[in-house]
């Protein structure tokens, strides 16, 4: 079993070192961006304006000065800003259920396994070099900074029935499985996943604008140790 798994997870990086593509709701597009070279223009540089502006002052036509291509070139591929930030934050939590897939792979306690990706919710992002288009860093400012504003709207329920927030809604159930894996009586699992994503964000944010509404500790990274503690006592076993 131990070899298998360990070939297993050997497949898993030649495969994501050959050609590894997230897969997100045709919904989210009219042109699926990832099938060609302007569609990875048009993600890659709305990614670095939509940080250097924030979203509200993001347009399609700025960004097809900053592409130099015609602004009717990127209704193309989305009819609106507002589905692009969703594609853009589907993207990024599909891509967080697949470091999470890939990172406990070969971990055989349930709890280990837990903890593993507890670790990947919470640390800070490195970039990904399996996805040579895509800056995670600075699409991890921008979940962090923007993704509420994604659902936070008055059309959430009609999106959600076309599937726009299936990516996100996969993670937290795979993780909510998890939670149930070491202990199958607690009975939030979702609640308590969601609460470390969005929590763990926020104190992101708060470190880096707001420090005083959050706690620094020089010898460790306060926001991991905190939500794997607040994980480990409200599912461990009375």
């Amino acid at each position: 079993m131990i070899v298998l798994l360990l070939l297993l997870k050997v497949y898993l990086v030649i495969m994501r070192d050959l050609s590894i593509k997230i897969k997100l709701t045709p919904g989210l597009y009219l042109k699926d961006p990832d099938s060609t070279e302007l569609g990875k223009r048009i993600i890659s540089n709305s990614i670095v304006l939509i940080n250097e502006l924030g979203f509200e002052k993001f347009t399609f036509k700025k960004l097809s000065k900053k592409i130099n291509s015609p602004e009717s070139s990127i209704y193309r591929y989305f009819e609106n800003k507002h589905l692009l930030l969703i594609y853009l934050t589907s993207w990024y939590w599909s891509w967080i259920e697949y470091r999470v897939v890939l990172s406990v792979i070969n971990i055989n306690n349930n709890l280990d396994k837990l903890d593993k990706a507890i670790d990947i919710l919470t640390m800070p992002v490195n970039e990904d070099k399996s996805f040579s288009y895509i800056n995670e860093v600075i699409l991890d400012k921008i979940i962090i900074a923007e993704s509420v504003k994604s659902f936070h709207t008055k059309e959430v329920d009609v999106e959600n029935k076309k599937g726009c927030f299936e990516s996100y809604k996969k993670l937290v159930t795979r993780l909510a499985q998890m939670i149930l894996d070491v202990n199958p009586d607690y009975k939030y699992p979702h609640m308590l996943i969601t609460t470390v994503i969005e929590g763990a964000h926020q104190q992101r944010y708060f470190s880096e604008h707001l420090p005083k509404l959050t706690d620094t500790i020089k010898t460790e990274d306060t926001i991991v140790a905190f939500y794997k503690e607040l994980v480990q006592k409200m599912i461990s076993s009375k």
